[in-house]
Formats: structure tokens, C-alpha cells, sequence
């Protein structure tokens, strides 16, 4: 998995944030070397983004978490 640059990040975020349709979605980059750059709505930690490079293609993939605490009562 490659380290994804600041460039990348801000395009990424960009292109969620149409895509969402959300201005309060942001991608932060790792506060450490090594650790994961994460997705966030309105300061609040939703997910994170992988990089993945095959034969010269580049994808990204985002993960969301939902905690089943932060869902409505059945």
C-alpha cells in the first residue's frame, strides 16, 4: 500500500465532498508516518482511505465505520 501525497488528499477531498454533496467532509492526512489518512464529517472520524497502485493504475478505497450505539432504535 503507498503513502498517499497532499496533493492526492486534496483532490480526494474535493471529489467526496461533490460527490456527498457535503462541505463538512474532510480527508486528513496521518498525524504519523504510517497511520491511515481518515475521513471526517463536521470534525467527527466516519472513516479512512487506502491507496492502492496495480500496474500502473491508481484506486482509492474508503472505508466507513458505523457503530451499531450511533444508530436510531429499532
Amino acid at each position: 500500500m503507498a503513502d498517499i501525497t497532499a496533493s492526492e488528499i486534496e483532490r480526494l477531498q474535493k471529489s467526496l465532498q461533490r460527490l456527498l454533496g457535503s462541505t463538512k467532509l474532510t480527508v486528513n492526512p496521518p498525524l504519523r508516518k504510517g497511520m491511515s489518512v481518515e475521513i471526517a464529517v463536521a470534525g467527527e472520524v466516519i472513516g479512512t482511505v487506502y491507496r492502492d497502485e496495480d500496474d500502473g493504475e491508481v484506486s482509492y478505497a474508503v472505508n466507513i465505520t458505523v457503530l451499531e450505539e450511533d444508530l436510531p432504535p429499532a
